[in-house]
């Protein structure tokens, strides 16, 4: 095992929790001219999901961090031009093309997984990669299927080829199509430069431990392996040629790494007060959100509705650099719904009417309503705040 240099730098608790805000982009004015492609290309990868509320969750990222963007913009900018592709990284996420070559890892070990959950039908693979390369880009339907029967895992032959062929890298996710993926081959969907798998096992495990760790400004070794879900091993191997240095964060006690950039310069600057979607990288790691801020995070949205706490889609709230509450929402209308409310103490009233004013006017709703607050005695003063901020 490599034996690593002993750190040279200590951290305070908020002097990690600043570095950490400040390369996830929320703390300093944020690059607008860059817009959503800068955020991807920042944050490295942008996780996708089905469920949709206030908007999909790709769409809450840049919106966090930007203000309100229009969400065609925000599609737009991620798929025109050939400027991101889909694959699974920290889940299914959308990243910035130059990252395919250091992918290569991940596809060489798709091609040589010994084992699936469907079957593949003899010839549907070259069908599927003969008729796309007379008639792509086309959806999993328009190429003869989805599904065999209504049930979400019964996949059709067409769907078991097209996915495999997505995960070896000879087919391409370029965008999403009313929630479906659309497929083309990858020589024509990723630009010549970068199509290649050329690059070994320890360099493309090298560039991503590096990615991972300017984006999340410092991190231990969970949350470095957790951003593209490497293996614990997998960082061991390449972390002390990776450019990230060894710190000591107090109160963490576990070994960290920080990028060097990120230890040059102060974190400084206004901090955004924001609704968060679950699924932002900024709290991707219940452990190390837990540590960070003190917050622990669950997405309740697979959890029976009983046994509910924040409830379906509650969203954290950012503000000051903290997370002081939580928002489920839905809309009725014109109306953002704040179904239920969980606050941090009075403090942290007037950060969610901001948070929820500005979402709803990003949604196109011009009224807040509240229905319940974990801490009755604090709606008022919620609802009054709201009646300020609507104005």
């Amino acid at each position: 095992m490599t034996t690593l240099p002993r750190p040279t730098t200590t951290l305070t608790a908020d002097d990690a929790r600043r570095i950490a805000l400040r390369a996830q982009g929320f703390l300093g004015a944020p690059d607008r001219r860059a817009g959503v492609r800068g955020v991807l290309r920042h944050l490295g990868a942008v996780q996708l999901d089905t469920i949709s509320v206030l908007a999909r969750s790709h769409e809450l990222v840049p919106y966090a961090r930007l203000g309100a963007v229009d969400r065609r913009t925000v599609e737009a900018a991620y798929w025109k031009d050939t400027h991101a592709f889909e694959y699974w990284s920290h889940a299914a996420c959308i990243l910035p093309v130059e990252e395919w070559p250091h992918f290569a890892f991940r596809r060489r070990a798709y091609r040589d997984r010994p084992h699936w959950n469907h079957e593949l039908p003899e010839g549907t693979y070259d069908q599927v990669i003969k008729q796309l390369r007379a008639e792509g880009p086309l959806t999993s339907t328009e190429l003869g299927g989805a599904k065999k029967t209504s049930e979400w895992w019964d996949w059709s032959g067409t769907k078991v080829a097209v996915e495999r062929a997505l995960m070896y890298g000879e087919v391409v996710c370029v965008e999403r199509r009313g929630w479906k993926r659309v497929y083309d081959l990858a020589e024509r969907a990723i630009p010549d430069a970068l199509l290649h798998d050329e690059l070994d096992d320890a360099e493309c495990l090298r560039r991503l431990v590096r990615l991972a760790g300017e984006s999340l400004g410092v991190g231990t070794r969970a949350d470095i392996a957790d951003y593209h879900r490497l293996k614990g091993e997998q960082v061991d191997a390449v972390i002390a040629d990776s450019g990230l240095l060894p710190v000591e964060v107090e109160g963490w006690g576990k070994p960290a790494w920080a990028d060097p950039a990120a230890l040059a310069t102060p974190p400084r600057g206004r901090h955004r007060t924001t609704l968060l979607s679950p699924f932002d990288s900024l709290i991707w790691e219940r452990a190390r959100t837990e540590r960070i801020f003190g917050f622990t995070h669950r997405l309740e949205a697979y959890v029976p509705r009983p046994k509910r706490v924040y409830g379906y889609f509650a969203m954290p709230v950012l503000a000051g650099g903290r997370l002081v509450g939580r928002v489920d929402p839905a809309r009725e209308g014109r109306t953002l719904v704040a179904k239920q409310v969980t606050l941090d103490g009075p403090k942290a009233v007037p950060a969610v009417a901001q948070a929820l004013v500005e979402a709803a006017g990003w949604v196109n709703c011009t009224d807040v309503r509240v229905e319940r607050v974990d801490a009755p005695g604090l709606r008022e003063a919620l609802t009054r705040e709201l009646a300020l901020a609507l104005g």
